[in-house]
């Protein structure tokens, strides 16, 4: 498994004596029972098992007539972000670092290692991109002749026409294993992630694992690239690095999103997120569940009238979105969606989520950031005139209608990525290539001559 070395110490007065007690390597499976606080979705213990009815927190809006005592408003959980899982895939984990009093991971110390050398990869290319069809029979090459990995590829990618007609390719092809997304597990089989293409591959990567994830290594492959720091042009060593556990990372943190909605008609549709909420045949409610990456987008889709959401914070509503819509991301997101309907850019290891507002029909309404520890809750107004429309990282699109809920907190399941050189000089880097961050023309020096005048 995988870790990190020199984690940042914080003084607080009963942390040190139990600084050895504290620490611990999390399994997926046990996340939420290891850690003293996960999220606060995990505060309710009721798990989603069908022939069981959620119970509904009391909701306490911010306009109550009644003036409640201190301890009835006393937060129960951490505005921290939860602490994150520390294993991702079968074989990666952090390095623990025992000199550590509080595990608050330094960013800047961040270091891939494996409890066992990796033996499988899951190779991610963009579908239907004619230039990537070279670069990924010579990765696949080298991983099977070389490296001696087990490659595992989707089966939509082999049935490419330019692949599956390749005669030379026959014999590599004989040696993969092949899934299909929404049908096949591979949570536990594979190692580590190498995504051939731009930013979508990264996060189709992160739509595949609804727990913990392996090490993704993104090659910049497509359009933008902000997410894929990794140049193809010299695989063979990047590669080799990785699987000798030589790299840096940083682990984005992704949303726990649980949307309920309200049963209106019998559903015909199979959705491997969706849960059933009781036992009946027509269930009066369905919860479907997704780990996000990017952001979370709830907009009035082909209406012609304001988008008109509640927005609630811990139980209290905050104030309620009157425009084109509300975007809902991590600090990873506020470079996509975020930045372009002006919001700030925000370091990936900074724990935060951003709330945007896209168009509203306010002057006032800016963009916020709130702690990664808090729980949102979006719901259609009683006085909207339409629908809502919501998807996650682009996908899964969905109608939101009256009495649907959007629940939205932090994972403890983080994507981590690895670094060209660190977290820091990545971000920058991409910032200026990508972005062309500040880039302006600079202003001439000022003449002896002119600086006499002044």
């Amino acid at each position: 498994m995988f870790s990190s070395t020199n984690q940042r110490t914080a003084a607080l007065p009963n942390s040190m004596e139990n600084s050895e007690e504290a620490s611990w390597t999390p399994k997926s499976e046990t996340c939420v029972e290891s850690l003293p606080h996960c999220c606060s979705a995990c505060d309710n213990r009721e798990s989603l098992i069908p022939g069981k009815t959620f119970r509904k927190p009391k909701a306490r809006s911010m306009s109550t007539s009644a003036v409640p005592s201190c301890a009835e408003f006393r937060r129960t959980q951490s505005l921290h972000g939860p602490s994150p899982v520390t294993t991702f895939g079968p074989k990666a984990c952090m390095l623990k670092n025992p000199k550590a009093v509080m595990h608050i991971q330094d960013p800047a110390s961040q270091r891939l290692t494996w409890n066992k050398p990796p033996k499988s990869v899951l190779v991610i290319k963009k579908i239907q991109d004619v230039s990537l069809l070279q670069p990924f029979k010579e990765l696949c090459i080298f991983l099977t002749e070389q490296k001696n990995m087990i490659v595992y590829v989707e089966r939509k990618v082999l049935e490419d026409p330019a692949i599956a007609n390749d005669e030379s390719f026959v014999a590599v092809k004989k040696n993969f294993c092949t899934f299909r997304e929404d049908f096949d597990d591979i949570s536990n089989r594979v190692d580590f992630i190498i995504c051939l293409g731009g930013d979508g591959t990264l996060l189709y990567a992160s739509s595949l694992f609804q727990e913990s994830v392996p090490p993704v290594m993104a090659f910049h492959l497509g359009s933008l690239g902000f997410l894929t720091p990794f140049n193809f042009d010299t695989y063979q060593s990047q590669v080799t690095q990785v699987i000798e556990g030589n790299a840096a990372i940083i682990l984005r943190s992704r949303l726990k999103v649980k949307v309920v909605k309200e049963s209106r008609e019998k559903s015909k549709t199979k959705d491997k997120n969706l849960i059933i909420t009781n036992g009946d045949d027509e269930p009066s409610r369905k919860t479907m569940q997704y780990q996000v990456l990017n952001e979370v987008v709830v907009d009035r889709g082909p209406s012609s009238y304001l988008s008109n959401v509640d927005l609630f914070l811990d139980g209290h509503l905050i104030t309620t979105v009157q425009g084109d819509g509300v975007i809902v991301s991590t600090p990873t997101g506020s470079t996509a969606y975020a930045v372009a309907a002006g919001a700030s850019m925000i370091h990936p290891n900074v724990p935060a989520i951003l709330i945007t507002p896209i168009c509203p029909h306010s002057l006032s309404f800016r963009p916020i950031v709130v702690p990664a520890g808090v729980e949102l809750k979006i719901m259609l107004s009683r006085e909207a005139r339409n629908n809502a429309w919501v998807s996650f990282d682009g996908r899964k699109r969905q109608e939101i209608g009256h009495g649907d809920s959007i629940t939205i907190t932090t994972s403890c399941f983080p994507v981590p990525s690895i670094c060209f050189r660190d977290p820091v000089n990545d971000w920058f880097e991409s910032l200026a290539q990508c972005l062309h961050w500040n880039v302006r023309k600079k202003q001439s020096h000022l003449s002896s001559e002119e600086e006499e005048e002044f």
